[in-house]
């Protein structure tokens, strides 16, 4: 059992009989009346972001959880499937678990977020930052800066993401995993 004052980003709790990771905090005292944390709270069962107000110095009862990295094998009719690094062994993971996979390709390491307890996988996450090479890109049409100099563009998994004009048809991309924002061009 822990309290307030040891709530951080990614921390994993038990909340209301559902398990609830932190994604933003913030104390606040104010003025008048006893101090609170904001926080907002990801549902693991559901992927649902809410807020909740938790008064200062009141139990919350944290989970014990592991990130352990593993392979992307493929997709089929029943979900994701997925390898240990470690261990080789094997796991399938439900689509609603899995966020970002349209940015996923076989054989790339993600990070799986594992209950200790009941060695039930909570959420999977991509890294930061994934390498995808562009399948279709229309040709940017040149003088067209005036509003947005920015088309979009097909890459190898299906995801579909705005890049600059200069980008072109067999290009790698790096691209944020959090934001689909496009980052750099890789050499």
């Amino acid at each position: 059992m822990a309290t307030t004052a040891d709530i951080k980003n990614g921390l994993v709790i038990n909340h209301n009989n559902d398990l609830f990771q932190i994604v933003e905090f913030l104390h606040v005292k104010p003025g008048k009346g006893p101090a609170f944390v904001r926080t907002k709270l990801r549902n693991l069962t559901t992927g649902r972001v809410i807020d909740n107000t938790f008064n200062s110095g009141v139990s919350i009862y944290p989970v014990r959880v592991e990130r352990r990295t593993f392979q992307f094998l493929y997709k089929d009719e029943t979900g994701f499937n997925f390898m240990d690094t470690e261990t080789f062994d094997q796991i399938l993971l439900d689509e609603k678990i899995v966020e970002g996979a349209d940015l996923m390709k076989e054989g790339q390491n993600v990070e799986i977020l594992i209950n200790t307890e009941t060695e039930a996988p909570l959420t999977m996450e991509l890294p930061p930052f994934v390498e995808l090479e562009v399948t279709y890109a229309e040709p940017g049409i040149r003088g067209d800066t005036a509003n947005s100099p920015k088309k979009p563009v097909e890459v190898e998994t299906g995801a579909k993401i705005m890049v600059p004009l200069f980008i072109e048809q067999g290009e790698k991309i790096r691209i944020d995993t959090r934001s689909y924002d496009y980052v750099e061009r890789v050499k």
